[in-house]
Protein backbone atom coordinates (compact mmCIF):
# COMPACT_ATOMS: atom_id res chain seq x y z
CA UNK A 1 0.00 0.00 0.00
CA UNK A 2 1.22 3.55 -0.79
CA UNK A 3 1.49 5.34 2.34
CA UNK A 4 -0.08 9.12 2.52
CA UNK A 5 1.46 11.61 4.13
CA UNK A 6 0.32 15.31 4.79
CA UNK A 7 3.00 18.53 5.40
CA UNK A 8 1.10 21.74 7.01
CA UNK A 9 3.78 24.80 5.56
CA UNK A 10 4.90 22.11 2.25
CA UNK A 11 5.32 25.55 0.51
CA UNK A 12 8.04 26.57 3.15
CA UNK A 13 11.41 25.68 3.01
CA UNK A 14 11.46 22.49 4.74
CA UNK A 15 8.50 21.21 3.65
CA UNK A 16 9.76 21.54 -0.04
CA UNK A 17 12.36 19.65 1.06
CA UNK A 18 10.17 16.99 2.66
CA UNK A 19 7.87 16.74 -0.45
CA UNK A 20 10.87 15.67 -2.48
CA UNK A 21 11.93 13.33 -0.13
CA UNK A 22 8.89 11.59 0.71
CA UNK A 23 7.89 11.12 -3.35
CA UNK A 24 11.61 9.62 -3.71
CA UNK A 25 10.38 7.31 -1.28
CA UNK A 26 7.07 6.48 -3.04
CA UNK A 27 4.87 8.41 -1.02
CA UNK A 28 1.45 10.07 -2.15
CA UNK A 29 1.91 13.88 -0.67
CA UNK A 30 -0.81 16.32 0.25
CA UNK A 31 0.01 19.62 1.45
CA UNK A 32 -2.11 21.71 3.04
CA UNK A 33 -2.09 25.91 1.73
CA UNK A 34 -3.51 28.50 3.33
CA UNK A 35 -5.64 30.58 0.39
CA UNK A 36 -3.88 34.03 -0.89
CA UNK A 37 -4.43 36.71 -3.54
CA UNK A 38 -0.95 35.62 -4.84
CA UNK A 39 1.30 32.65 -5.54
CA UNK A 40 3.62 31.23 -3.17
CA UNK A 41 4.43 28.17 -4.05
CA UNK A 42 7.71 28.73 -5.61
CA UNK A 43 9.62 26.23 -3.93
CA UNK A 44 7.23 23.64 -4.98
CA UNK A 45 6.44 24.31 -8.46
CA UNK A 46 9.33 21.82 -10.08
CA UNK A 47 7.50 19.29 -8.26
CA UNK A 48 4.05 20.00 -8.57
CA UNK A 49 1.70 18.24 -11.04
CA UNK A 50 -1.87 19.31 -12.51
CA UNK A 51 -4.62 17.47 -10.73
CA UNK A 52 -6.03 16.18 -14.41
CA UNK A 53 -3.18 14.42 -14.67
CA UNK A 54 -2.84 10.46 -13.99
CA UNK A 55 -1.36 8.70 -11.29
CA UNK A 56 -1.30 11.72 -8.79
CA UNK A 57 1.22 11.86 -6.17
CA UNK A 58 1.75 15.62 -4.87
CA UNK A 59 -2.04 17.16 -4.03
CA UNK A 60 -2.66 20.52 -2.38
CA UNK A 61 -5.53 21.27 0.07
CA UNK A 62 -6.91 25.06 0.98
CA UNK A 63 -6.73 24.89 5.16
CA UNK A 64 -5.16 26.58 7.82
CA UNK A 65 -3.65 26.08 11.35
CA UNK A 66 -6.37 28.80 13.07
CA UNK A 67 -9.38 26.95 10.98
CA UNK A 68 -9.44 23.15 12.72
CA UNK A 69 -12.79 22.47 10.66
CA UNK A 70 -10.25 22.71 7.56
CA UNK A 71 -7.99 20.47 9.33
CA UNK A 72 -10.54 17.94 10.05
CA UNK A 73 -12.13 18.03 6.01
CA UNK A 74 -8.27 17.19 4.90
CA UNK A 75 -8.01 14.11 7.48
CA UNK A 76 -11.19 12.75 6.53
CA UNK A 77 -10.57 12.90 3.34
CA UNK A 78 -7.07 12.26 2.60
CA UNK A 79 -6.94 9.36 5.18
CA UNK A 80 -2.70 9.60 6.04
CA UNK A 81 -0.14 7.36 7.76
CA UNK A 82 1.96 10.46 8.70
CA UNK A 83 1.46 13.96 9.35
CA UNK A 84 4.52 16.66 9.51
CA UNK A 85 3.51 20.11 11.12
CA UNK A 86 5.79 22.09 9.86
CA UNK A 87 3.15 25.48 9.64
CA UNK A 88 4.06 28.09 12.08
CA UNK A 89 4.59 31.90 12.11
CA UNK A 90 8.67 31.16 11.94
CA UNK A 91 10.27 34.28 12.23
CA UNK A 92 11.28 35.16 16.04
CA UNK A 93 11.70 38.50 15.52
CA UNK A 94 8.54 39.06 13.79
CA UNK A 95 6.85 37.66 17.21
CA UNK A 96 7.98 40.18 19.45
CA UNK A 97 5.53 42.24 16.54
CA UNK A 98 2.63 39.74 16.59
CA UNK A 99 2.79 37.53 19.49
CA UNK A 100 -0.86 36.83 19.21
CA UNK A 101 -1.27 35.57 15.64
CA UNK A 102 2.50 33.91 16.67
CA UNK A 103 0.36 31.81 19.63
CA UNK A 104 -2.49 31.25 17.54
CA UNK A 105 -0.83 29.52 14.62
CA UNK A 106 2.28 28.42 15.97
CA UNK A 107 0.91 27.14 19.50
CA UNK A 108 -2.35 26.54 19.45
CA UNK A 109 -2.49 25.14 15.39
CA UNK A 110 -0.29 22.11 16.80
CA UNK A 111 -3.56 21.18 19.20
CA UNK A 112 -6.11 21.82 16.98
CA UNK A 113 -4.05 19.06 14.40
CA UNK A 114 -3.89 16.90 17.02
CA UNK A 115 -7.31 17.18 18.11
CA UNK A 116 -8.70 16.15 14.78
CA UNK A 117 -6.19 13.43 15.00
CA UNK A 118 -7.60 11.90 18.70
CA UNK A 119 -10.93 12.29 16.79
CA UNK A 120 -10.52 10.85 13.07
CA UNK A 121 -7.78 8.08 13.32
CA UNK A 122 -5.36 7.51 16.82
CA UNK A 123 -3.39 5.20 14.34
CA UNK A 124 -1.65 8.39 12.24
CA UNK A 125 1.80 9.53 13.34
CA UNK A 126 2.46 13.09 14.14
CA UNK A 127 5.91 15.08 13.70
CA UNK A 128 5.81 18.33 15.45
CA UNK A 129 8.35 20.24 14.37
CA UNK A 130 9.87 21.51 17.23
CA UNK A 131 12.75 24.15 17.45
CA UNK A 132 16.45 25.27 19.50
CA UNK A 133 14.74 28.62 20.33
CA UNK A 134 13.30 26.50 23.04
CA UNK A 135 16.21 26.69 25.26
CA UNK A 136 16.73 30.05 25.13
CA UNK A 137 19.05 31.28 27.75
CA UNK A 138 20.10 27.71 28.73
CA UNK A 139 23.71 27.19 28.36
CA UNK A 140 25.57 25.36 24.62
CA UNK A 141 25.30 22.58 24.50
CA UNK A 142 21.68 21.29 24.83
CA UNK A 143 20.11 17.66 24.06
CA UNK A 144 17.02 16.16 24.87
CA UNK A 145 17.60 16.34 28.66
CA UNK A 146 18.41 20.19 28.73
CA UNK A 147 16.06 22.96 30.63
CA UNK A 148 13.72 25.05 28.70
CA UNK A 149 14.21 28.38 28.87
CA UNK A 150 11.83 30.33 25.93
CA UNK A 151 12.94 34.01 25.16
CA UNK A 152 10.40 35.13 22.45
CA UNK A 153 7.21 34.69 21.45
CA UNK A 154 7.77 32.33 19.26
CA UNK A 155 9.70 29.84 21.42
CA UNK A 156 7.13 30.36 23.77
CA UNK A 157 4.05 29.33 20.95
CA UNK A 158 6.61 26.32 20.19
CA UNK A 159 6.72 25.32 24.12
CA UNK A 160 3.05 24.98 24.43
CA UNK A 161 3.29 22.43 20.69
CA UNK A 162 6.16 20.79 22.23
CA UNK A 163 4.20 19.65 25.59
CA UNK A 164 1.28 19.35 23.80
CA UNK A 165 2.62 16.70 21.53
CA UNK A 166 4.15 14.80 24.46
CA UNK A 167 0.63 14.89 26.31
CA UNK A 168 -1.28 13.45 23.33
CA UNK A 169 1.46 10.60 23.41
CA UNK A 170 1.09 10.07 27.25
CA UNK A 171 -2.75 10.91 27.15
CA UNK A 172 -4.44 8.95 23.97
CA UNK A 173 -1.63 6.58 23.19
CA UNK A 174 -1.03 8.32 19.39
CA UNK A 175 2.16 7.91 17.96
CA UNK A 176 3.47 11.72 18.68
CA UNK A 177 7.18 12.74 18.38
CA UNK A 178 8.77 16.30 18.43
CA UNK A 179 12.05 17.01 16.21
CA UNK A 180 14.18 20.08 18.20
CA UNK A 181 15.47 21.41 15.15
CA UNK A 182 18.14 24.00 15.55
CA UNK A 183 18.99 26.33 12.83
CA UNK A 184 18.82 24.99 9.22
CA UNK A 185 19.54 26.98 6.39
CA UNK A 186 19.45 26.67 2.55
CA UNK A 187 19.24 28.81 -0.59
CA UNK A 188 15.10 28.59 0.13
CA UNK A 189 15.66 30.01 2.81
CA UNK A 190 13.31 33.17 3.34
CA UNK A 191 15.44 36.86 2.51
CA UNK A 192 14.49 37.98 5.86
CA UNK A 193 16.15 35.37 7.73
CA UNK A 194 19.42 36.51 8.82
CA UNK A 195 21.70 33.90 6.63
CA UNK A 196 19.91 34.20 3.52
CA UNK A 197 19.87 37.89 3.73
CA UNK A 198 23.59 38.09 4.27
CA UNK A 199 24.24 35.98 0.98
CA UNK A 200 21.58 37.53 -0.84
CA UNK A 201 23.14 40.82 0.13
CA UNK A 202 26.86 39.89 -0.27
CA UNK A 203 26.12 38.83 -4.25
CA UNK A 204 24.35 41.84 -4.94
CA UNK A 205 26.84 44.09 -3.42
CA UNK A 206 29.57 41.90 -5.16
CA UNK A 207 27.81 43.13 -8.38
CA UNK A 208 27.47 46.86 -7.36
CA UNK A 209 23.67 46.06 -7.29
CA UNK A 210 23.43 46.89 -3.68
CA UNK A 211 25.61 49.61 -1.09
CA UNK A 212 25.53 48.04 2.27
CA UNK A 213 23.95 45.71 4.65
CA UNK A 214 21.59 46.14 7.78
CA UNK A 215 21.91 43.88 10.46
CA UNK A 216 21.30 43.56 14.26
CA UNK A 217 23.53 41.76 16.62
CA UNK A 218 26.50 40.13 15.07
CA UNK A 219 27.54 37.81 18.00
CA UNK A 220 24.89 35.46 18.52
CA UNK A 221 25.69 32.07 17.94
CA UNK A 222 24.12 29.31 16.12
CA UNK A 223 24.06 25.79 15.26
CA UNK A 224 23.47 26.09 11.30
CA UNK A 225 22.89 22.82 9.51
CA UNK A 226 21.20 22.34 5.98
CA UNK A 227 17.55 22.10 5.76
CA UNK A 228 17.92 19.24 3.06
CA UNK A 229 19.75 17.05 5.67
CA UNK A 230 17.50 17.75 8.40
CA UNK A 231 14.04 16.11 6.89
CA UNK A 232 16.00 13.00 6.82
CA UNK A 233 15.81 13.17 10.30
CA UNK A 234 12.07 14.44 10.52
CA UNK A 235 11.17 10.80 8.33
CA UNK A 236 13.56 8.81 10.68
CA UNK A 237 12.36 9.91 13.70
CA UNK A 238 8.18 8.94 12.62
CA UNK A 239 9.74 5.36 11.62
CA UNK A 240 10.45 4.44 14.51
CA UNK A 241 8.58 1.35 16.50
CA UNK A 242 7.78 3.94 19.31
CA UNK A 243 7.31 7.57 19.52
CA UNK A 244 10.64 9.93 21.06
CA UNK A 245 11.85 13.38 20.89
CA UNK A 246 15.21 13.62 19.41
CA UNK A 247 17.31 17.20 19.15
CA UNK A 248 18.79 17.54 15.40
CA UNK A 249 21.43 19.84 14.86
CA UNK A 250 25.36 19.40 14.06
CA UNK A 251 27.00 20.18 16.79
CA UNK A 252 29.08 23.03 15.59
CA UNK A 253 28.27 26.47 16.66
CA UNK A 254 29.48 29.75 14.68
CA UNK A 255 28.56 33.36 15.08
CA UNK A 256 26.69 35.79 13.07
CA UNK A 257 29.92 37.64 12.57
CA UNK A 258 31.51 33.99 10.71
CA UNK A 259 28.75 33.97 8.28
CA UNK A 260 29.40 37.01 7.01
CA UNK A 261 33.31 36.47 7.15
CA UNK A 262 32.68 33.13 4.84
CA UNK A 263 29.96 34.23 2.57
CA UNK A 264 31.93 37.78 1.64
CA UNK A 265 35.07 36.08 1.81
CA UNK A 266 33.78 33.90 -1.05
CA UNK A 267 33.94 36.89 -3.42
CA UNK A 268 36.59 38.38 -1.97
CA UNK A 269 34.69 41.27 -0.07
CA UNK A 270 35.67 42.58 3.27
CA UNK A 271 32.23 42.59 5.10
CA UNK A 272 33.43 45.18 7.75
CA UNK A 273 33.43 48.24 4.88
CA UNK A 274 29.63 47.34 3.60
CA UNK A 275 27.50 46.23 7.05
CA UNK A 276 26.06 48.69 9.48
CA UNK A 277 24.02 47.84 12.41
CA UNK A 278 20.69 49.48 12.71
CA UNK A 279 19.14 48.66 16.33
CA UNK A 280 15.84 48.12 14.79
CA UNK A 281 17.29 44.61 13.94
CA UNK A 282 17.82 44.30 17.55
CA UNK A 283 15.26 41.85 20.00
CA UNK A 284 13.81 42.77 22.93
CA UNK A 285 16.03 39.37 24.33
CA UNK A 286 18.37 37.36 22.30
CA UNK A 287 19.37 34.22 22.85
CA UNK A 288 22.98 33.94 22.91
CA UNK A 289 24.40 30.77 22.05
CA UNK A 290 22.55 27.57 21.06
CA UNK A 291 24.96 24.60 20.20
CA UNK A 292 22.82 20.73 19.33
CA UNK A 293 24.30 17.55 20.87
CA UNK A 294 22.76 14.77 18.53
CA UNK A 295 24.21 12.38 20.05
CA UNK A 296 20.58 11.24 20.60
CA UNK A 297 19.54 10.65 16.82
CA UNK A 298 23.00 9.43 15.71
CA UNK A 299 22.83 6.54 17.60
CA UNK A 300 18.69 5.65 17.91
CA UNK A 301 18.13 7.06 14.07
CA UNK A 302 21.19 6.67 12.48
CA UNK A 303 21.16 10.03 11.39
CA UNK A 304 23.99 12.48 11.07
CA UNK A 305 24.60 16.00 8.83
CA UNK A 306 26.00 15.43 5.83
CA UNK A 307 27.05 19.28 4.96
CA UNK A 308 28.51 21.65 7.41
CA UNK A 309 29.58 25.02 8.35
CA UNK A 310 31.38 26.41 5.53
CA UNK A 311 30.01 23.92 2.44
CA UNK A 312 26.12 25.48 3.67
CA UNK A 313 27.74 28.70 3.32
CA UNK A 314 28.85 28.35 -0.20
CA UNK A 315 26.12 26.94 -1.29
CA UNK A 316 24.18 29.76 -0.67
CA UNK A 317 26.21 32.21 -1.89
CA UNK A 318 26.51 30.11 -5.52
CA UNK A 319 22.92 29.99 -5.71
CA UNK A 320 22.55 33.74 -4.56
CA UNK A 321 24.81 34.51 -7.12
CA UNK A 322 22.67 32.97 -9.81
CA UNK A 323 20.21 35.77 -8.94
CA UNK A 324 22.54 38.40 -8.81
CA UNK A 325 23.86 37.78 -11.47
CA UNK A 326 20.40 37.40 -13.33
CA UNK A 327 19.06 40.70 -11.92
CA UNK A 328 22.13 42.51 -13.26
CA UNK A 329 21.44 41.47 -16.55
CA UNK A 330 17.77 42.25 -16.42
CA UNK A 331 19.03 45.97 -15.65
CA UNK A 332 21.14 46.03 -18.24
CA UNK A 333 18.80 44.86 -20.48
CA UNK A 334 15.96 47.54 -19.43
CA UNK A 335 18.69 50.17 -19.31
CA UNK A 336 19.00 49.30 -23.34
CA UNK A 337 15.36 48.71 -23.94
CA UNK A 338 15.04 52.83 -22.32
CA UNK A 339 17.88 53.83 -24.30
CA UNK A 340 16.41 52.61 -27.85
CA UNK A 341 13.34 54.75 -26.46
Amino acid sequence: MVKKAIITGITGQDGSYLAEFLLSKGYEVHGIIRRSSTFGTERIDHIYQDPHEENIRLSLHYGDLSDGSSLRHILSKVHPQEVYNLAAQSHVGVSFEQPEYTADTTGLGSIRLLEAIKDIDTSIRYYQASSSELYGMTPAPQNENTLFHPCSPYACSKLYSFWQTINYRESYGIFCSNGILFNHESPRRLETFVTRKITRAATRISLGLQDCLYLGNLDTKRDWGFAGDYIEGMWRILQRDEPDDFVIATGEMHSVREFLEEAFGMLNLDWKKYVRIDDKYKRPKDVPELCGDMTKAKEALGWEPKIKFKELVKMMVESDLVLAKRENHMKHFKGQCNEIR
